[in-house]
């Protein structure tokens, strides 16, 4: 019986390993990581206005960043701000609503390349988040964060932002209060960058889904 409870716990902490090891064997340093939208709140909002395609949902990203056996996701979080983020907690913060991670990588996998953007993105750290959405170079929101990461080797592009409402093709009620209560004028037209946006990068291409 002694042997048996051994062999069974072994078993266990093989198999604990195996999908651990199954879950990021796929994953390569540069790598994307979108958030899945959720349906409501600021998350809802972004989608309504942004989403481009039925299979592109997405309300955040962060760049991948693996040293040795360790796995980073370099992001602009409402909570924290410009940071570097381990892995496994990236994966307990952002999937609390039921949502999910696709990953993407760059059809040009130039391992200089990315090592500039981490660079580039690891500079950012520190910076606050950018909770008006409006482009300028002491706050980044997320989207911002990684198009800045990789703008010199133009793998994304800034494009007019709109905050209409496909459905009633007016400036969508969330929007609206959101930019009311700050003070500001909604920045429709502005150039800025989503995740949906970004998603659509004819640069880049879904790997899977980290599970």
């Amino acid at each position: 019986m002694k042997y048996f409870k051994i062999a069974f716990l072994f078993f266990g902490l093989l198999l604990f390993v195996s999908c651990k090891t199954h879950q990021t064997s796929f994953l390569e340093n540069g790598d994307l990581m979108f958030v899945t939208a959720a349906q409501s709140g600021l998350s809802g909002a972004i989608d309504d206005v942004t989403q481009t395609t039925k299979n592109t949902s997405y309300d955040h990203i962060g760049i991948l960043k693996i040293k040795g056996n360790k796995y980073y996701v370099l992001h602009a979080a409402s909570k924290g701000g410009s940071q570097s983020q381990r892995l496994h907690s990236f994966l307990k913060n952002q999937t609390k609503a039921g949502q999910k991670i696709d990953v993407y990588r760059l059809y040009a996998n130039d391992e200089q390349l990315i090592r500039k953007a981490i660079t580039k993105a690891e500079s950012l750290i520190g910076k606050p988040y950018n909770f008006d959405y409006i482009l300028n170079v002491d706050s980044y929101y997320c989207s911002d964060f990684v198009e800045r990461a990789f703008r010199e080797s133009q793998i994304f592009q800034l494009e007019p932002m709109t905050f209409i409402d496909p459905k009633t093709g007016k400036t969508h009620v969330f929007w609206e209060n959101y930019y009311k209560n700050k003070n500001l004028k909604v920045p429709e037209g502005e150039l800025g960058c989503n995740p949906n946006g970004l998603a659509a990068s004819n640069n880049i291409f879904k790997v899977g889904e980290l599970k």
